[in-house]
């Protein structure tokens, strides 16, 4: 097995304190009818309701996996493809990330083992031929849970902040989200933790909860079922997306006390159920901020093309780099040709470096998707354009789809990191 490609992780942790009735405890997708007995056999004594054995191998569990909630335990047959990791890449961009994999395949050797245990992060991995007493001894205690595994990391989390007010940070992290979820396939998450002026959820459309507060200021309440019951989905139509947002909508009279570690707590569970963290983070001197963008495996500054733009920016970038050892914060030069703003040039001689992402001036398309709760990104352009440049250079993803909508060439990334996998 020769596939020179670094491969994003499947979770790997114990079950969740409460469980989402929306998921089933197992799935499971076969190739041949040998393997199918098998494995029917080896699982038939076990307490667990709803087990789903399907035909059709890995393929058919990534196209079903896109359109359905990722189950608990995840078996799949990757028994004659050509390139095994790259498919089980694939399949790990579709899943939640805190699914148990359990992967059969027809290479024998310890090296694969070892790629796809401890490379990709699966539980466990038999080689043909399988037999009723090797599932029942090696797949069948990870099922039930006796056998447990400790959590890796998992989620993505990325920070957007703008330099200076009306730089449009909390623009260009609603609708890099919306790409995540819509184009990526990602199961994606918006957080806005300004309780009080935040404005994501209005971008796209939602009501904010008071569940961000209440986690906030108690967080040993979070739990999986906290995540499902405050983040609100996003609408595509008459579907629900991938896309779901967490923020709040708190009165200015009531101040909010955030208890000491609510950030890492509230990470460490959103991980747990989404591919995609991202976060939009005010420049304030806020301990809740601090710790969030102490936490980003990759921060994003968006700043205006003006004097004020630069002076911030530059102090922004001074700001220590994140705890995850990301490297320096990517920088999007937002509104570019706005009346009376600085060049492209001007900036970058300002910066002394070059910005990575330059996003030309759009009041009338920005505005009228603001005026629809509908991201500028759902249209052609060079606003989608951007975004899905900037998705390449902060979370490593594959685009292909979004690549051929926007008639823009991407280059795959050798880096496949997609559940928190450090730069």
């Amino acid at each position: 097995m020769n596939e020179s490609i670094t491969l994003p992780r499947f979770g790997k942790p114990d079950q969740p304190e409460a469980e989402r009735h929306d998921r089933a405890p197992l799935m499971a997708f076969i190739g041949d009818a040998e393997t199918e007995v098998a494995l029917r056999e080896g699982l038939s004594d076990l307490p667990v309701d709803r087990i789903d054995i399907r035909r059709g191998g890995i393929k058919a569990a990534i196209t079903l996996l896109r359109k359905v909630p990722t189950p608990y335990v995840l078996i799949v047959d990757v028994g004659g493809e050509k390139h095994p990791l790259t498919a089980l890449g694939h399949l790990s961009e579709v899943v939640e990330p805190d699914v148990r994999v359990l992967v059969i395949g027809d290479a024998q050797d310890v090296d694969t083992y070892r790629q796809i245990t401890r490379g990709l992060g699966a539980v466990e991995y038999l080689s043909k031929p399988v037999t009723r007493e090797r599932v029942s001894r090696h797949f069948a205690p990870i099922v039930t849970g006796e056998l447990r595994h400790e959590a890796v990391t998992s989620g993505r989390m990325l920070t957007v902040t703008g330099a200076t007010g009306g730089a449009g940070a909390t623009t260009i992290a609603a609708n890099l989200a919306w790409h995540f979820a819509l184009d990526a396939m990602r199961h994606t998450v918006l957080l806005d933790p300004d309780l009080h002026l935040g404005d994501a959820a209005l971008l796209l459309d939602v009501k904010a909860s008071p569940g961000l507060r209440a986690a906030l200021e108690a967080p040993d309440r979070i739990d999986a079922l906290f995540v499902e019951r405050a983040t609100q989905p996003i609408m595509d139509g008459d579907r629900t997306t991938r896309l779901h947002v967490l923020a709040g909508e708190e009165s200015l009279a009531n101040a909010a006390q955030t208890a000491s570690g609510a950030a890492r707590q509230l990470l460490e569970a959103l991980a747990r159920r989404y591919n995609m963290i991202v976060c939009d983070v005010p420049a304030a001197p806020v301990p809740l901020y601090r710790d969030l963008l102490g936490l980003s495996h990759q921060r994003i500054l968006v700043m205006p093309p003006t004097l004020a733009g630069i002076r911030a920016t530059l102090r922004l970038l001074a700001v220590p780099q994140t705890t995850q050892g990301a490297r320096r914060p990517v920088i999007v030069l937002n509104r570019v040709g706005l009346p009376g703003g600085l060049s492209r040039r001007q900036v970058e001689d300002g910066l002394k470096m070059p910005v990575d992402i330059a996003i030309a001036d759009q009041p009338r398309q920005m505005g009228h998707a603001a005026t629809l709760g509908k991201p500028a990104v759902s249209s052609r352009g060079g606003f989608r354009t951007a975004i899905i440049e900037l998705a390449q250079q902060v979370a490593f993803i594959r685009l292909l789809d979004s690549a051929v909508a926007a008639n823009t060439p991407l280059v795959r990334s050798k880096k496949l990191r997609l559940f928190g996998g450090r730069s």
